[in-house]
């Protein structure tokens, strides 16, 4: 798969997350745990699908191929989903968009601490034009939102990062086991919160069918788009190209459930889609010019497996096809 390709299928990604906030607004007196655990129980069969049909069956040996980089990527898709719905219900959806596209500072710092990779000029750029559109798209501040759904909106940005840095670390040809268990132990967190609550985890139909299709199709299927795209896309840059979620996400409110959408909105939503399209256009760039946009564009795949070889016979990393040193913690993994 070219850089392009994974670019394009990042992008629908954050199309179809865009949704969320919408439905979550079509269910308000859903309490979001009860959401977080139906949408869970509605994503779960068709991951479990999708990676039997990759596996020929082989389901729990992928779930267990995937070690504690997919035990820590789930654990990051809890505080992403449950951070991200309660956001939703508890302040406006520009503001919770807004601080969702904390993700990709998040991630650079993360990628670069914990997997050395390198995160270019043309990256750091982007993503401060992409905050300054943002800004720009909610007033310039974020007086408009109730503080704890601002808090919650950056705990699920810190969770998605971590997810996003996991796929790199863990070095593996398929993540998806791994979002499969952010679906399982977010179902766990959703009966446990319940339960402490004194709240039932049944609750009427229409929701319960609601929240499931939401797991299963826009959840799910951005998910599935994301994890593909991401292995050949440096995780600042995935996160980044993603937040095209925040230009969309805004206007499906507006249009539906005349939330509105001031000018700022518009105009900053111009300027976030103008840092997605250089980020993808720098990217590429790189490639062209034989410039290993991280550690891990490694292979003709673009993403390291466990068969790649990266030891180097100095015990001080690998290099790759294109003559760069890969730095020990790329080399290592996590297993």
């Amino acid at each position: 798969m070219s850089y392009l390709s994974g670019a394009i299928l990042i992008i629908l990604a954050g199309v179809l997350w865009s949704t969320q906030g919408l439905i979550i607004r079509l269910i308000p007196d859903t309490g979001s745990w009860a959401i977080l655990f139906w949408r869970s129980a509605g994503m779960l069969p068709v991951l479990a699908l999708w990676i039997g049909l990759a596996s020929r069956g082989s389901i729990m040996t992928e779930i267990r191929s995937v070690g504690w980089a997919g035990v820590l990527g789930g654990l990051g898709l809890v505080m992403a989903f449950s951070g991200a719905i309660y956001a939703f219900q508890a302040t406006s959806v520009a503001n919770a968009v807004l601080l969702f596209a904390a993700s990709p500072l998040c991630a650079a710092i993360l990628g670069r601490v914990l997997l050395g990779e390198d995160v270019s000029w043309l990256t750091w750029f982007a993503i401060a034009l992409a905050a300054l559109g943002i800004l720009v798209m909610v007033g310039g501040g974020l007086a408009g939102g109730a503080m704890d759904g601002n808090i919650a909106a950056l705990v699920s940005a810190l969770g998605f990062a971590i997810f996003t840095v996991t796929l790199r670390w863990g070095r593996l040809a398929n993540m998806l086991p791994a979002v499969a268990l952010g679906g399982f132990f977010s179902m766990i967190a959703g009966t446990v919160a319940l339960a402490i609550l004194g709240k039932a985890v049944l609750i009427p139909l229409p929701e319960i069918a609601i929240s499931a299709l939401m797991g299963a199709v826009t959840l799910t299927g951005g998910m599935l788009l994301y994890t593909i795209g991401s292995k050949v896309v440096p995780a600042a840059q995935a996160t980044l190209l993603s937040l095209v979620e925040v230009l969309l996400a805004p206007l499906w409110v507006w249009l539906l459930l005349d939330e509105t959408v001031s000018r700022g909105t518009l105009i900053g939503g111009a300027v976030l889609l103008a840092a997605v399209l250089l980020n993808a256009y720098g990217g590429r760039f790189q490639r062209v010019q034989g410039l290993a946009p991280s550690a891990y564009h490694a292979s003709p795949r673009g993403y390291l497996s466990a068969e790649d070889d990266l030891s180097g016979s100095n015990g001080d990393g690998g290099r790759n096809e294109f003559g760069h040193r890969v730095p020990p913690a790329a080399s290592s993994g996590l297993r």
